[in-house]
């Protein structure tokens, strides 16, 4: 609708916002009407009208079999448009128009903004299956009639009160009308089936909303005023009222045909079930972040035991091997630190990749720099937990076996990611395409002659190819710096970012 309006009309920005609230607005006249909804505005040379947006009913059958949008007619081909449009007012006159065997009625309703005229909703109702209307019908076009002369005069939508419309209630899941006092003339079936789940006993009509309404809710000492005139419809509102057996979703529109109050509508949707299911949800992401917390206070209580034994050995060996264990242990209760902290198990590693950075470097004499560059991203749990321990065992092998006692030195950690386009994800549960590449490279004293990775017999470097290649389906490779030290190269199989 922007592009259209911009190209063909001298409409400003600030009636542009007007259309687009009377567009989230108009699902609501379209369903109480029966009706196809097309809205025209004229061209800026004022020779030609241009179809901007198009709404089909969900109450009745669509009279346009094809998208409207983009059209462009000429001023005069259709006079209900030109009539509507030059005199401010909806217009009704002529026979119904025939389109493909189906005879349609056609309305023009005037769109007003402060006085001026912006453009033409041509309204068009399949009369195929017109038939004697029920009085919930009659209702419907009723109120549809009075927001129709709402839009005309520029009072609806109302400004500020812009609604989501998969949220709001729509026509079909409950409405009731009200005269001006806030008492019921009319509820649809399904309206007062919702009543009846908050605990109502008899029927709605006759009864005052507001009044009902706040009697069916807890008992919260005086009665609640906002609610009463919420639900008697004196403004446009939305709310959720919660009785003993349910939880009804609110929404009140004043009718103001003429400028006065003439009552309101309420439309209202049954939200018990939804409301339940979020709550069940809130319960178990509460329950997950709790084991997450709990697991992590476990590990520190271990890596605690583990520090206490190792003060307690005399051998400087066996002294440094708990310590190793100590850090490993630190390294996975990070990850469920973060992970008692998010509301999905997907975690945001360089800030673990940062704490297990600072965590190992505390080994260092002092005279060694960690540094990271680049971007680890958003990754799985499942993926996290044992690159924190591979990233916890590379740093401690180059801070260990590096550098001499007291030698200045530097760790850089690089991350580079790769293949997080849209798309990416594959559909048969495999692994994407999308890649995350560590670079682990010192400055120290370098690799012995002949080592092989593959075939290294030390624990940490056992550790880390068992997790990388068993675990996260990835590559490892250590080799020579290009001038100085070693290089450690990671490359793991990740899920795009969202």
């Amino acid at each position: 609708m922007n592009d259209l309006v911009r190209q063909h009309t001298a409409l400003s920005e600030s009636d542009l916002e007007w259309l687009h609230l009377l567009v989230s607005e108009w699902q609501l006249l379209s369903d109480l009407s029966f009706a196809d909804l097309v809205l025209w505005v004229p061209t800026r040379d004022g020779t030609r009208y241009v179809s901007v947006a198009q709404m089909r009913p969900n109450t009745g059958p669509t009279s346009y079999q094809d998208d409207m949008v983009g059209h462009l007619v000429p001023r005069g081909r259709r006079p209900l448009l030109d009539a509507a449009l030059d005199e401010g007012r909806i217009v009704r006159e002529g026979d119904p128009e025939w389109r493909e065997e189906v005879p349609v009625r056609v309305e023009s309703i005037p769109v007003r903004r402060d006085g001026r005229v912006l453009g033409v909703i041509a309204r068009n109702t399949n009369l195929l299956t017109v038939r004697t209307p029920s009085r919930l019908e009659l209702t419907y076009l009723q109120s549809a009639s009075d927001l129709a002369q709402m839009i005309a005069a520029g009072s609806f939508p109302f400004p500020g009160q812009q609604v989501d419309m998969d949220a709001s209630p729509r026509v079909g899941d409950g409405l009731i009308r009200l005269d001006a006092d806030g008492v019921v003339q009319y509820a649809s079936p399904n309206a007062l089936s919702a009543y009846h789940r908050l605990g109502l006993a008899s029927d709605l009509v006759g009864h005052h909303l507001g009044r009902t309404t706040d009697e069916l809710a807890p008992a919260r000492g005086p009665v609640d005023e906002a609610m009463v005139k919420l639900a008697s419809g004196y403004a446009p509102r939305e709310t959720e009222v919660e009785g003993s057996g349910g939880v009804i979703q609110l929404r009140a529109i004043p009718l103001k045909p003429k400028g006065t109050r003439i009552g309101s509508l309420v439309l209202l949707r049954d939200v018990t079930e939804l409301r339940r299911r979020e709550r069940e949800l809130i319960t178990k992401d509460a329950t997950i972040r709790e084991i997450h917390h709990r697991v992590k206070n476990n590990l520190q209580t271990v890596a605690a035991l583990l520090r206490l034994q190792s003060r307690r050995m005399d051998s400087a060996q066996g002294r440094e091997a708990l310590n190793e264990a100590v850090r490993r242990v630190g390294s996975i209760a990070i990850v469920h630190e973060t992970l008692s902290q998010n509301l999905d198990e997907r975690v945001e590693f360089d800030e673990i990749a940062d704490r297990v950075l600072a965590m190992v470097a505390e080994i260092s004499p002092g005279k060694v720099v960690c540094r990271r560059t680049g971007k680890f991203g958003v990754l799985d749990a499942e993926v996290a937990t044992p690159l924190s321990m591979v990233l916890t065992e590379i740093l401690q092998n180059a801070l260990e076996h590096a550098f001499a006692p007291g030698e200045e030195g530097r760790v850089d950690v690089s991350a580079v990611r790769s293949g997080d386009s849209p798309g990416t994800k594959r559909g048969d549960g495999a692994r994407s395409d999308a890649r995350l590449m560590i670079t682990v490279q010192d400055d120290g004293r370098g690799l012995p002659e002949g080592f092989d990775p593959q075939r290294a017999g030390n624990l940490g470097l056992q550790i880390v190819r068992t997790l990388v290649e068993g675990e996260l389906g990835g590559g490892f490779d250590m080799v020579p710096a290009p001038v100085r030290g070693t290089r450690v190269m990671l490359d793991i199989p990740v899920e795009p970012q969202k």
